[in-house]
This record gives structure tokens, C-alpha cells and sequence, in this order.
């Protein structure tokens, strides 16, 4: 394989600008076997602040004292996005996180009958809850957001009462959380400008990815009208995770209609930083950021984007911060990619030469069941042309 080097490309936007919530410190650190460091924590703050995130939520303060003391710790640094915490629909857990230091809060409500029955309560009860929480924490929070838990298995009735309520007792801000998963992107759509209808303040969609399609409903929801989305870098979260950073900024960026805060040449560097503090590996064919997502074999691809880099790429490598896409040579290539790797080893031959190598490469990457190196590449031309004197064969 090789590297080529390759501009960025620049993509209009739209004047409308959808809030980014970033909740990898929250809701991304519950995933099971994930726990940032105190040090891994402020320093995954510091580079969501420079990618330009609009908001951070840095953690649930009830957890323990050590995660008070960080979410402390990230406030005292004053970086520029609203921080905010997150709290269960608790006076006490309200209280503990008000001496955390953060401009806002976010508590969330249980709302479906499913997850009322699991607690024993129902929907007066939150009616109840609203009226006493929400004012009762604008004492200590110039920001409060009042979440709808479950929103997507909850009947549109009662999601639509809970929003006006909660608006109406001073919520500045209301999620829509896809709690499991289960949403699709028209049925979203549809809900979500219904909601638009009944409340005047900003509505959140906060998506979970357990049918693939996260992503695809947090950008659904914003195309509906929904202000803000909430999202976790690399997608990190519990079970099969949230909705990605890098995803919805990309997908953002690249539809042309929106405009966004976020530096997505920070993506790749931001990335791999939560990859290693959590300990998982970016999957190569991870959208956006994954390794494969710039690694080439069809030789008519190959052929293509030797002519212009966007023909079999949605954007370019420097669009994320990666400076290059490779070329592999493998059982798929064609004479383009054989005759460019060779010329960057310093070989130069026509097409027709580099045509008739090309049975001994596929047959040589059949064998070792991947693709083949510039050395390997160059140790077949050699055999063909040098010491064999032209015996090779289509």
C-alpha cells in the first residue's frame, strides 16, 4: 500500500446551526468497562472545547465524591462551551450536583409506563416533580434541561403534555431521548415536528444506536427542526452506543444546509484520544474515522480517484485531520494502482507491462489472504521483468 497526500475540500453551508451536545464524559463513560481517569477526563474536555463542541455534559455528580471533584476540576478551567451535568430526577442528586460549578444541569424524568412502572410511579408524579425540580434548580443553574427518558416508547400524548409542562415550569431546553434505540428517521421526523408545534423552547434528540441508525435519526431530527443533538466521539455509549461526533458533523457539513461549530480536522486526533482512554479500538470500517474508510483495491476505483480524489470518497482525508488515503494492491487492482505504487518505488512502466503482472499479483494476494506490500509488489515486477526476462503471463 502507499500514501498520497490530497487538499481538503470546503462544503457551503446553510445559516441554520444546530447545537452539538457532547456527552462522552457522561453517558459515554457508562458503557461497561469504561473509566476515564481524572487526567484522561480533562484532557478529552480540552480537545471537545478546542474541536468546538457548543456544549459538554462532563458528568453525574451523584456517581461519587471523585467524579464531583472532576467535574469540578473541568469547571474551574473555564473552557469556552456551556458544561452542564446530569442528574436523575432526584432533590438530592439536584443539591450534590449545584456544588459541582457547571452553568447547567440536565435532569432526567422516567417517562414511559414502562420505566414509570419499574419505580413505582406515574405520570402525576411527574407532573409533581417538574413544578418542584426544575424551579428549585434554577437556584443553582442558570441552565436547566428537563429530559423526557424513554421519549420513543412513550405515546405521543403524554410526550406532548410532559414538553408544554416542562416548559411551562421554566425548563430552558427539553431532550427527546431514544433511551433503547428503537427510533426510525421518517416516525422521528414526524414526532419531532409535531413537538416543535406544541413548545416554543428548544428541543434536544438524544440517540442511542442499538438498530444502527443513530446517526441517521439524530439527523433526521434536525432536518424536522429539532435546535440540538447530543452525541458521544466515536460513538461511545452503552450496549451498541449513541450517536457519533464525528458522524453527524461530517454528515452535517457535507449536506450543505447546515453550519456548524465543530473543527472536523480535529476529529481524527480527538478520536483516537477517546479510543485509547477507553481502551477500545476504532473498527477500520467505523464511518468517518475508521482506517478502511480511505483504503482503495478496485483497480476501477483506484483508476478513478487517481483522476479526482472525490470520485469514490464522500470527502478527503484532511477533512478530519488524516493527511492521506492509501492504495492497496490486492486480488481486486488493476494496471493504474500497479503502475502508480511502482512509480512511487522509483519503477516506471506502461500500462501494458503493468497489465501483465497483474494474474501474478492477484494470485499472490489470494494466497496470503490480504493485500500485498510495495516490496511484495516490487519483488513480483522484479521476477517478471528482471530475472525472468518477460515470462510473465496475463
Amino acid at each position: 500500500m502507499i500514501t498520497m497526500n490530497t487538499p481538503t475540500t470546503h462544503m457551503h453551508a446553510d445559516p441554520f446551526t444546530p447545537w452539538i451536545i457532547d456527552t462522552t464524559l457522561r453517558d459515554g463513560e457508562q458503557a461497561p468497562d469504561i473509566a476515564f481517569t481524572p487526567e484522561e477526563k480533562t484532557d478529552i474536555a480540552v480537545k471537545l472545547a478546542d474541536a468546538g463542541v457548543d456544549e459538554l455534559e462532563i458528568g453525574y455528580p451523584a456517581l461519587s465524591t471523585d467524579e464531583q471533584r472532576i467535574i469540578r476540576e473541568i469547571a474551574s478551567m473555564r473552557l469556552p462551551p456551556r458544561l452542564t451535568c446530569w442528574s436523575r430526577a432526584k432533590w438530592t442528586d439536584i443539591e450534590c450536583a449545584g456544588a459541582c460549578g457547571t452553568e447547567g444541569i440536565h435532569i432526567s424524568f422516567p417517562l414511559s409506563d414502562l420505566y414509570l412502572d419499574l419505580i413505582g410511579k406515574d405520570h402525576i408524579w411527574v407532573r409533581n416533580q417538574l413544578e418542584i425540580l426544575i424551579p428549585g434548580a434554577k437556584k443553582y443553574f442558570s441552565f436547566v434541561s428537563a429530559g423526557a427518558q424513554d421519549a420513543t416508547r412513550t405515546d405521543m400524548k403524554t410526550l406532548e403534555t410532559f414538553v408544554r409542562d416542562a416548559a411551562a415550569c421554566g425548563a430552558d431546553r427539553i431532550r427527546i431521548a431514544d433511551t433503547v434505540g428503537i427510533a426510525t428517521p421518517l416516525t422521528l421526523a414526524q414526532q419531532i415536528r409535531h413537538l416543535k408545534v406544541s413548545v416554543p423552547i428548544p428541543l434536544e434528540f438524544h440517540a442511542h444506536n442499538d438498530l444502527g441508525m443513530a446517526t441517521a435519526n439524530a439527523f433526521s431530527a434536525i432536518e424536522a427542526g429539532c435546535d440540538a443533538a447530543s452525541v458521544t466521539v466515536t460513538g461511545l455509549g452503552e450496549r451498541a452506543g449513541n450517536a457519533a461526533l464525528e458522524e453527524l458533523a461530517l454528515a452535517l457539513k457535507l449536506s450543505g444546509r447546515y453550519r456548524t461549530s465543530i473543527r472536523t480536522d480535529t476529529l481524527h486526533t480527538l478520536c483516537e484520544t477517546v479510543a485509547k482512554a477507553s481502551n477500545r479500538s476504532i473498527q477500520d470500517q467505523k464511518p468517518v474515522i475508521g482506517n478502511a474508510v480511505f483504503r482503495h483495491e478496485s483497480g476501477i476505483h483506484c483508476n478513478a480517484l487517481l483522476k479526482d480524489p472525490l470520485s469514490y470518497q464522500p470527502f478527503l482525508p484532511g477533512e478530519i485531520g488524516k493527511d492521506n488515503y492509501e492504495f492497496v494492491i490486492g486480488k481486486h487492482s488493476g494496471s493504474a494502482a500497479i503502475q502508480h505504487i511502482l512509480a512511487a518505488n522509483g519503477i516506471n512502466i506502461d500500462r501494458e507491462r503493468a497489465g501483465k503482472i497483474l494474474s501474478n499479483v492477484r494470485r499472490a494476494a489470494g494466497r496470503k489472504k490480504s493485500g500485498l506490500s510495495p516490496a511484495e509488489l516490487v519483488n513480483i515486477y522484479t521476477q517478471c521483468f528482471v530475472n525472468h526476462q518477460d515470462t510473465c503471463k496475463r
